[in-house]
């Protein structure tokens, strides 16, 4: 335990933390996105869909219980992923307190040097989104209706602003994600010239795959293909 607690407070420790729940919260986005393309086979897809995740692991458990697990799993990444990058943040300062008079950027990406910002527009989205979409606190003018997501979704997504932060928050995402997944690889100790290629690309797709179509749910509804 001395160990682990003395491994944890250096630098390496809180990298492979971040990549450990990174791969995590990697997953979870990536299944999240697969299950919402039902929005595209109409509402009764993604109705089965939703009550299939309240039901799922029965009878051998409760209902939602599952789900509930898998929030709180969410919760606990999501923390120690926010904790260890926050503390990094500030080794990184207190090994440097006098600030760089004029900073050059000759290798980073606009990913990396947004990144914190780009993640307090993720956490933002995640309670926002929550709000509307699971607990029905939300400024749409029709009625929040139980189990029935589809209609939530819909119904949503035509007031424009909502679309736009949904649109910029999964911008944000994006260029999280891209640089996450860069880092990650570094971080577990895959950084050889050969597999840099490999990682950047899969890094790349992986982002673009993911921003493309969490933002083509709003855009669909505001151009009139999902109604």
């Amino acid at each position: 335990m001395s160990w682990l607690t003395n491994f944890y407070r250096s630098a390496v420790g809180k990298k492979a933390v971040m990549a450990v729940t990174g791969v995590f919260l990697f997953g979870w986005i990536f299944a999240h996105m697969v299950g919402n393309l039902k929005l595209y086979l109409g509402a009764e897809h993604l109705n089965e869909y939703a009550k299939w995740l309240r039901v799922m692991g029965s009878p051998a458990m409760p209902n939602s219980s599952l789900l509930w697990l898998a929030r709180a799993a969410l919760v606990v990444a999501t923390w120690l992923h926010v904790q260890a990058a926050t503390q990094l943040t500030l080794m990184n300062r207190a090994a440097r307190p006098i600030a760089y008079g004029e900073r050059e950027y000759p290798a980073a990406t606009y990913a990396a040097r947004t990144m914190r910002w780009g993640g307090v527009i993720i956490i933002l989205f995640v309670i926002y989104h929550l709000l509307h979409l699971t607990l029905g606190v939300h400024v749409n003018p029709a009625p929040f209706i139980e189990g029935d997501p589809y209609h939530n979704v819909v119904a949503g997504f035509q007031i424009w602003w909502v679309s736009a932060f949904y649109i910029i928050a999964n911008l944000a995402l994006g260029l999280h994600l891209y640089h996450g997944l860069w880092s990650m690889f570094q971080s577990l100790g895959l950084n050889t010239p050969k597999f840099n290629a490999w990682r950047r690309n899969f890094a790349t797709a992986f982002a673009a795959i993911i921003t493309a179509a969490n933002i083509s749910f709003p855009l669909a509804v505001m151009l009139g293909f999902v109604r």
